[in-house]
């Protein structure tokens, strides 16, 4: 339960994200109806944690001197760059997320993880509880 919730926490966190940031955008699979769009949502929101838990965990661990050196301001770049590989990766599949350039997916990793934080905070009361079952 607790996966289905943070997923759809990254999915609304990323609609607002494309709201906010010019340079990154979502083509929704076949028509711009409802439920095609927040399936393509689902779908990228899916990519960017399984990356981002798969990827980002090996990157970090191999820049954990650069880490150190930049004082964790490196973490920006790797972020934007995990997104820029998530926009890659639905690019291949033929919808989903499209990112300008670096700069746009440094600012856009940005946003999406302050949106999700935001909204993980503001939904915390109402699934704080949620537990998985054994």
């Amino acid at each position: 339960m607790r996966f289905f919730v943070r997923l759809v926490i990254n999915a609304v966190a990323l609609w607002f994200t494309t709201y906010i940031v010019t340079g990154v955008h979502v083509t929704p699979y076949g028509d711009r109806s409802l439920v095609p769009t927040i399936l393509t949502y689902l779908l990228v929101a899916f990519l960017f944690g399984l990356v981002n838990s798969i990827v980002g965990t090996v990157v970090k661990v191999v820049a954990f001197p650069l880490y150190i050196l930049t004082l964790g301001l490196i973490s920006f770049v790797i972020n934007g760059l995990l997104l820029l590989l998530v926009a890659w990766i639905s690019e291949q599949i033929g919808f989903g997320l499209t990112v300008d350039n670096l700069g746009w997916g440094i600012l856009g990793a940005l946003v999406l993880a302050v949106l999700g934080w935001l909204i993980g905070i503001v939904l915390r009361p109402l699934f704080g509880n949620v537990r998985a079952r054994a």
